[in-house]
């Protein structure tokens, strides 16, 4: 933490970039676009013109809102680490500048955190529980100020990602005590309110058709007294199932609002790359009814690592973009 705090000194501070969070939503996670970048990639539009992948993704998609993952010390791989807060602050930066907004995503973690593994920094894993929140703390507001010192307040931090059971196991484990992880909700919220009030904080589980997950994840919260200001949610139907799983999620968001009155973002959806047409139909459907939920509870759409090639990463097969580096119409959905 020494050291990286040092990284942050040598950036001279920039002038804060404002870009006014849009009324909704329409996004993609870009998190490997640097390592992405580093290895070579080099994207086309689908005229076969050679852009910046930010610009593609702007102004041929009406994309107008980033995701961007945050590792606490993660390795140099390109497609399971390299995203540090220096890395993820200077893509932000290039968002920023673009005009769009930004979400964070911190993964409390060295490496990917989901529902199957929340697995603690190795230079947190001995610390007792006060420890713990105090590392919360103290790496929720480093980030937060690294990206200040690249001109970019982020418009959305989650605190975690996918936590269907907590984060930081075991001490943070839903399962095993809901309050440890209300509390570390809260000291993650907190930190991120100290460095920017307007900043709006997201609790993320997947599945968002899953009414019970959510109703025990996030009721247990609330009854914990957890404090944080929007529910996040994945979907990754299949090809076949996507009609009835949106409806689902809908159903499942609108029984949320009405319990909690905390609005609704969808964090991460997905498709396969060689389904275009089925993933435009869905991007479009799922865009259109989160937007039309009832007093503007909807907040927006994300889509997961949109420029990721076929099989990119040893198999991840939901991008929309093609091995000749062109993209697939699936993006078409986003449009009005």
């Amino acid at each position: 933490m020494v050291l990286a705090l040092a990284l942050v000194w040598t950036q001279t501070a920039q002038p804060q970039v404002t870009v006014a969070a849009p009324t909704f939503a329409k996004g993609a996670d870009i998190s490997w676009v640097p390592g992405m970048e580093a290895q070579g990639y080099k994207w086309k539009d689908k005229n076969g013109v050679q852009r910046d992948i930010i610009d593609i993704l702007k102004n041929d998609y009406q994309i107008n809102s980033v995701r961007i993952r945050v590792w606490v010390n993660p390795s140099s791989s390109y497609t399971n680490g390299y995203m540090d807060a220096n890395r993820a602050a200077a893509l932000a930066q290039r968002a920023k500048n673009a005009g769009l907004s930004v979400m964070l995503t911190l993964h409390y973690s060295d490496s990917w955190a989901d529902p199957g593994k929340q697995t603690k920094p190795a230079a947190w894993a001995n610390y007792t529980f006060t420890q713990l929140m105090d590392a919360v703390w103290n790496w929720t507001r480093y980030v937060m100020t690294t990206m200040q010192s690249y001109g970019v307040t982020p418009d959305w931090v989650q605190i975690g990602n996918e936590t269907n059971n907590g984060l930081l196991w075991d001490d943070g484990k839903a399962s095993l005590s809901m309050q440890n992880y209300a509390w570390l909700i809260n000291t993650g919220n907190n930190a991120v309110k100290s460095i920017s009030s307007s900043t709006k904080t997201i609790v993320h589980l997947s599945n968002g058709y899953d009414s019970s997950l959510f109703t025990w994840n996030i009721g247990g919260l609330m009854a914990q007294g957890a404090t944080f200001d929007i529910i996040g949610m994945s979907l990754y139907p299949s090809t076949s199932d996507w009609s009835t799983k949106v409806t689902q999620t809908i159903s499942n968001a609108n029984s949320l609002i009405s319990a909690y009155g905390k609005p609704i973002m969808i964090s991460e959806i997905g498709m396969a790359y060689n389904s275009p047409s089925t993933a435009k139909s869905f991007i479009s459907d799922i865009k259109t009814k989160v937007r039309n939920i009832s007093n503007g509870k909807g907040l927006g759409v994300f889509y997961w690592e949109p420029e990721a090639t076929p099989g990119y990463n040893s198999g991840y097969n939901l991008g929309a973009w093609q091995a000749d580096m062109k993209p697939t119409i699936a993006l078409e959905g986003f449009l009005n």
